[in-house]
């Protein structure tokens, strides 16, 4: 072998030691980067698991049988729990409803022995009743009283004035409406309200045959607080009255003229309720009848009020309210002199030319229609007048002063000549 073959194989040799050397110190190197991420992969793991990053290992669905188990425990759970809720309402409410029917058959207060005087009107049931006397303070609960009377076979209570208190029973009241209220004799005094008084001689009546102060009377009737008391008692008497505009006193033609007991310690609100009371027991009969007509119960007693003091016959009230019908029919004004003198708040014979100028919504020569509402407390008789006029064509009317008989006339020159011949002279 030559020495130039030798020299290449030497060269060939040190070639293939460095590749080898160089491919060894590689694996070297790829086996300790490999070791590095392993460890890094590692380290990164394991803080995962400490900062509870790890993704939740997957887990199969629960079967349908399981579910519905879940879901039936669940359900009984809530069930359980509404049933012992709805027990323990029912048990405080029933504990309530006990105490309450408990307390409502004592007296209302053992020690009040004050005096209260209701009115139970013709006609009550024992329901009624029971509301009178809740309302005036002398039982609890009125329904509670009711059904008492009715499972102690308590009937034939009787209509008239009572003096009561918080301190009975209801027996003892019971047996006090069967033997009926107090008699007249007993009364401290008798008022009788004439036919056609408005509010202000009615205070006069009260002041002077009562404890009652005219005052305090008239502050009542402009008191809405005690209006809507009474609305709320009468609503078919007084709910057109309510609505009324312009009114002095809503109350006015609602007070009806009759004969009634004062007793010394009775409320003035209580002795104007039987009033307002009686009033409602006589239209009764008429409610019907008012429905059916074009007017309201508060237009028919505030015309009643004008009829009850243009005529004095019946007959003459029916004419003149049919008058009245006639002049409404065309848009006339009403032209009362009734009306001129409520209107000035004075009581006289003879109306002047100047005092049809007075400016008040109650001037009737000035407005048409009603007027605001009722100028005095009109009776039944003229009530019915108003309901059943007797048929006419006329258009004026005039009383001789001296007889009191009415002439009526179709003309206005007509009725001129009969005011000349009845009145100026």
């Amino acid at each position: 072998m030559s020495n130039n073959q030798n020299e290449e194989k030497s060269v060939k040799d040190k070639v293939m030691d460095s590749l080898e050397t160089s491919k060894n110190e590689q694996s070297k190197k790829e086996t300790k980067n490999s070791d590095s991420n392993e460890r890094s992969i590692g380290s990164r793991v394991k803080q995962e698991k400490k900062k509870g990053q790890t993704k939740p290992i997957k887990t199969l669905p629960d079967s349908p049988k399981k579910r519905r188990q879940k879901e039936d425990k669940i359900v009984n759970r809530i069930a359980t729990i509404v049933v012992l809720t709805l027990l323990v309402i029912i048990g405080i409410s029933g504990f309530s409803f006990y105490r309450y029917v408990t307390d409502s058959l004592a007296p209302l207060d053992k020690s009040d022995k004050e005096v209260i005087f209701v009115e139970v009107p013709i006609g009550s049931s024992n329901k009624m009743i029971g509301n009178i006397l809740e309302e005036h303070k002398v039982i609890k609960d009125g329904t509670i009283f009711n059904f008492f009377t009715k499972f102690n076979n308590y009937s034939g209570f009787q209509a008239g004035r009572y003096q009561f208190s918080p301190s009975m029973t209801l027996d003892e009241i019971s047996q006090q409406l069967k033997e009926g209220g107090l008699a007249a004799d007993q009364a401290d005094a008798r008022l009788t309200i004439p036919e056609g008084y408005d509010i202000s001689q009615i205070g006069d009546i009260l002041e002077k045959e009562t404890s009652f102060k005219k005052e305090d009377f008239i502050a009542l009737m402009k008191d809405e607080i005690y209006f809507d008391k009474l609305l709320q008692k009468y609503p078919e008497l007084l709910t057109d009255a309510s609505e009324s505009k312009g009114v002095r006193y809503r109350l006015e033609g609602y007070l009806f003229p009759a004969t009634y007991d004062f007793f010394e310690g009775m409320a003035l609100e209580d002795f104007v309720t039987q009033m307002i009371g009686k009033t409602n027991e006589v239209l009764t009969g008429y409610y019907e009848e008012i429905e059916e007509s074009e007017w309201n119960v508060h237009e028919v007693l505030t015309l009643a009020s004008l009829v009850e003091k243009e005529g004095v016959e019946d007959k003459d009230r029916r004419m003149i309210a049919q008058v009245f019908f006639n002049r409404l029919a065309i848009d006339m004004p009403l032209q009362s002199d009734i009306a001129i003198l409520y209107a000035l708040g004075v009581h006289k014979e003879l109306v002047t030319y100047a005092d049809l100028e007075v400016d008040s919504p109650y001037n009737l020569y000035k407005h048409t229609g009603f007027g605001p509402g009722a100028f005095n407390n009109p009776g039944e008789n003229a009530i019915q007048a108003v309901l059943n006029p007797e048929k006419n064509t006329y258009y004026y009317f005039v009383a001789d002063l001296a007889t009191g008989k009415v002439y009526f006339a179709e003309t206005l020159d007509e009725h001129n000549r009969l005011v000349e011949q009845y009145v100026n002279k």
